[in-house]
């Protein structure tokens, strides 16, 4: 990986939201949402981003692209540090990095139409006539498989999946580089799943795009991504190429989430042995736990996990990079 080039460099990003409370409304502490996160997304690839839910990974998305300011780190993004960038400074850059939300009803507003909401991007970065808008947006939406008869129809019209291929066009306007998904699957049928799971890699490859790929489901995260980090309570707990992490996962909590993926009875290639079932729920963010976040739910914690914070270490074989933050890996 040394010789990978990297669009997306987060260097210890955290994320802490103040509570406030009392007459005057003083901070009487922090949701700590993302505490100290790094990694690196190499060009043209995608990173699954996994976890249960309430880990921090949608803030870590938004703080990535500074829809929250980050607490302390830095994101650096094509090679330069955009963490303090001002205002005026970051609205170009924004041409080249999107998102795509998770609930395809709330992401579009119900007012507009189709045309409307694929044109707002080229207005507000005053971009092209109104022609020359028409022209993109009609050839946006057959790209995502649409016809050009759904840009004057409203987003009530349409099915889940076709909202949520409204919104891949709608991220795709400005011929962005960079596109974090945030769980852009979850509220879908599983049938559906599957064709903007394949629509998303088509798009890939025709407009060389790389992917922050953020979900809780392990399946779908190994069936497009190339690299895979796993996120727990705020911080990485592991990272490595997707079929390396797979093959052998090495965090406790890694493993007991790969083992509860579901695998059909009739699937020859079924796992065998026990499953690791995770006890309990991740602890509340407002209070992680001491040392280790994970070691009140680990089967094999021991007292230097309630004590001492792991790093996140090198453990491959010199030839792929594969990280985790583990005492006793």
């Amino acid at each position: 990986m040394s010789e990978m080039e990297y669009i997306l460099e987060v260097k210890d990003i955290k994320k802490h939201f103040p509570l406030r409370g009392g007459f005057f409304s003083r901070i009487i502490g922090y949701v700590y949402a993302v505490d100290g996160v790094s990694f690196k997304l190499p060009t043209g690839a995608t990173l699954g981003l996994v976890g249960e839910s309430g880990c921090g990974k949608s803030t870590l998305g938004r703080t990535i692209l500074r829809l929250y300011n980050p607490t302390s780190g830095n994101i650096i993004f094509r090679g330069r540090d955009i963490t303090q960038l001002p205002p005026a400074e970051l609205r170009p850059l924004r041409r080249q990095f999107q998102i795509i939300f998770q609930d395809p009803y709330s992401s579009l507003n119900p007012r507009m139409t189709i045309r409307s909401i694929l044109n707002e991007p080229y207005i507000i970065h005053k971009l092209g006539t109104p022609g020359e808008r028409n022209k993109k947006v009609a050839s946006l939406l057959e790209t995502v498989g649409l016809g050009e008869e759904a840009l004057d129809r409203y987003p009530h019209e349409f099915s889940g999946g076709q909202r949520q291929r409204i919104g891949i066009a709608r991220a795709l306007t400005l011929e962005p580089s960079l596109i974090i998904a945030d769980e852009p699957v979850s509220a879908l049928d599983v049938s559906i799943q599957s064709q903007i799971l394949n629509l998303m890699d088509d798009l890939q490859k025709k407009f060389k795009l790389s992917y922050l790929f953020i979900a809780h489901d392990l399946a779908v995260i190994e069936h497009i991504s190339d690299f895979v980090a796993v996120m727990y309570l705020g911080r990485i707990v592991e990272y490595a190429e997707a079929e390396t992490l797979y093959e052998k996962p090495l965090h406790p909590y890694t493993q007991a989430l790969i083992e509860a993926i579901p695998v059909p009875k009739y699937d020859p290639k079924k796992r065998k042995g026990g499953k690791k079932v995770i006890s309990g729920d991740v602890p509340s963010p407002i209070s992680p736990p001491s040392g280790c976040h994970f070691h009140p739910r680990c089967p094999l914690a021991e007292d230097r996990c309630r004590k001492e914070v792991p790093l996140l270490r090198e453990m491959g074989d010199g030839k792929n990079s594969h990280l985790v933050a583990c005492h006793l890996a």
